[in-house]
């Protein structure tokens, strides 16, 4: 099977951890084709069928928006990162006050580890 790449005709693409193509909102058809499609206003809009997933995902792309960059290493760190959180890590939720939580469950309990000004810091 082809590689997913993050980038494509200078769109990041939404990467999907939970989708066999790898990406949101892209599906393999029976007829071999990818479908992509998204939701407005709670409604499934069809996008097309393409040759490849990553067309579906450029698709997706254009129509919903480029996927938030998101930084993979920090402070000698590697990061956790996340295609199924809108903030793009593990563990990492926007608050209300446009700063970020660092979050964990630790055997059952919902962990509070701290607020910080950007998700990156966070998900340090």
């Amino acid at each position: 099977s082809a590689s997913v790449a993050p980038v494509a005709r200078g769109l990041r693409l939404h990467l999907s951890c939970l989708s066999s193509t790898g990406y949101t909102g892209v599906r393999k058809a029976p007829s071999g084709r990818y479908e992509a499609a998204h939701r407005v206003n709670g409604r499934k809009v069809q996008l097309g069928s393409f040759d490849t997933a990553v067309e579906a995902a450029v698709a997706f792309a254009r129509a919903a928006g480029q996927a938030p960059a998101v930084v993979t290493e920090a402070g000698g760190l590697r990061l956790h990162v996340s295609s199924v959180n809108s903030t793009g890590y593990r563990c990492v939720y926007a608050s209300d006050s446009g700063r970020f939580q660092a979050r964990r469950d630790v055997e059952g309990r919902d962990v509070f580890l701290g607020t910080y000004a950007t998700a990156v810091e966070a998900a340090v």
